[in-house]
């Protein structure tokens, strides 16, 4: 993206003005059985501009990144401004909030960039070896994922930030074949988050070896059973444990569906789940390491700051924007993205997760007589009410404290804040994610995670 110089665009302005160049780059390279049947790269970029006047937002868009066509957009967000503020106008209920962000980060790869040929060599090489090592595969892909946003922002209260945020991901998807004729698939993220395709991909031994546990996984799951249905104590581990933090948590606390009457609402300073949880919306950074998703500022020009959502248990902060912030007269810390150049920023999440215990895995596993152990998830749904419902794509049981059989995919379900009422232990350590995207209104990268925690839950089953 050619950058230009927009602080000239929101210097002076009366009406709080915002500015954003913003380039998306999405590629994606895909190998089914050895044949590549995607290859694809798609660039989206342009110019947006929102002003706010008497209450009501204006916002206009467009492709030309040109000084004339910054100017075009800002004079058309103005125009939409007055023109909705004349028959809306809805005036200002209390401070406009102000905590203006001056950053600059560029996480780019500083390696050699392959050519795309390159690339592709190196993704058949990984193909090559999943189908070496795993010779029950009725079915196999490798996948690679890339996206990658440029933003450049201004406001008239003096906020100025420029980001350029890569993040790289490869799966492996593994098909096989029961004895019952059943197909029996596992998938797993190999490695990748922050960073291009050469900082992580250069070497396989970190795909091969999660490849492998994937393999030897999927052959457990092809001999597993069906869970007995109930609610019975179970460990999630940090995939399972970081959608539900995300998902059937994170989602309630957002102020605009707060104001929508999301089941948080009314809990606010009130107990909602075990003391042992403690739930952060990190902003940037984690115990002095970059989270995979870092946000410094955010779209509305907010230097950004770690919200404690819930602390040991009680519901403390939601999650604002300015507009809500006022609205409830809190603090605003830089939860307002948005996902492409013409979207209005929005009220999300940045890197979200339980804050580690100090329980031990394997005491968790010999605390159960019987239970289970959950550990990937592909897919789930929650919504304002705190009910969720997430699949199960591999777990065992757990038989008088150790480990048992496999079992087939199955999904759990609760409402959030009475299961969390339940965690009774919690992992001293943690692992993260960032390949997947939010779909509130419009796409956005997040990062989720967390360590693993024991609990009681729903498990659908025989």
């Amino acid at each position: 993206m050619q950058l230009i110089s927009l602080k000239s665009f929101a210097e002076g302005r009366s009406d709080y003005t915002e500015i954003r160049q913003h380039e998306n780059t999405t590629s994606r390279i895909a190998l089914l059985n050895g044949d590549i049947t995607v290859n694809s790269r798609a660039v989206e970029g342009g110019v947006s501009s929102r002003v706010r006047r008497n209450g009501v937002w204006g916002l206009a868009a467009g492709h030309d990144m040109s000084k004339d066509g910054v100017e075009r957009v800002v004079s058309a967000a103005l125009d939409n401004a007055e023109k909705l503020g004349s028959v809306a106008a809805v005036g200002q209920k209390g401070t406009w909030p102000s905590k203006p962000g001056v950053d600059s980060h560029d996480f780019r790869t500083k390696k050699d960039k392959l050519s795309p040929k390159e690339v592709i060599d190196i993704l058949k090489e990984a193909d090559a070896y999943v189908k070496e090592k795993c010779p029950k595969l009725i079915s196999r892909r490798v996948i690679y994922a890339g996206f990658n946003h440029e933003k450049n922002l201004v406001t008239s209260d003096g906020a100025e930030s420029y980001i350029f945020l890569p993040r790289s991901h490869i799966y492996v998807v593994l098909i096989a074949e029961r004895e019952d004729g059943q197909p029996a698939d596992l998938f797993d993220i190999v490695n990748g988050g922050r960073g291009e395709f050469e900082d992580f991909f250069m070497d396989l031994s970190e795909f091969k070896r999660v490849t492998d546990i994937t393999y030897e996984n999927l052959m457990k799951k092809c001999e597993g059973v069906l869970p007995e249905a109930g609610t019975v104590d179970c460990i999630l581990m940090p995939d399972l444990a970081g959608i539900l933090a995300h998902e059937a948590i994170g989602h309630t606390v957002e102020a605009d569906l707060v104001k929508l009457g999301s089941v948080a609402g009314d809990n606010l300073n009130k107990t909602v789940a075990s003391e042992l949880v403690t739930l952060i919306d990190y902003a940037h950074t984690k115990d002095g390491v970059t989270c995979d998703v870092p946000v410094y500022v955010d779209d509305e020009g907010v230097k950004a700051e770690d919200v404690t959502v819930i602390d040991k248990g009680i519901l403390k902060e939601f999650l604002h924007n300015k507009e809500t912030a006022m609205e409830m007269g809190a603090e605003v810390k830089g939860n307002a993205r948005g996902f492409a150049y013409g979207d209005e920023p929005l009220i999300r999440m940045r890197n979200t997760a339980i804050v580690p215990g100090n329980s031990k895995l394997d005491d968790m596993i010999a605390s159960i007589d019987n239970g289970y152990i959950f550990q990937n998830t592909g897919n789930g749904q929650a919504d304002t009410t705190g009910e969720f419902m997430f699949g199960v794509s591999m777990g065992f049981e757990v038989k008088g404290g150790k480990l048992g059989r496999a079992i087939l995919d199955t999904t759990v379900t609760g409402i959030a804040f009475d299961m969390l009422k339940t965690v009774t232990m919690v992992s001293g350590d943690d692992a993260w994610t960032s390949s997947g995207f939010c779909g509130k209104k419009q796409m956005m990268s997040v990062g989720m995670g967390g360590p693993a925690i024991k609990c009681k839950i729903n498990v659908g089953g025989q």
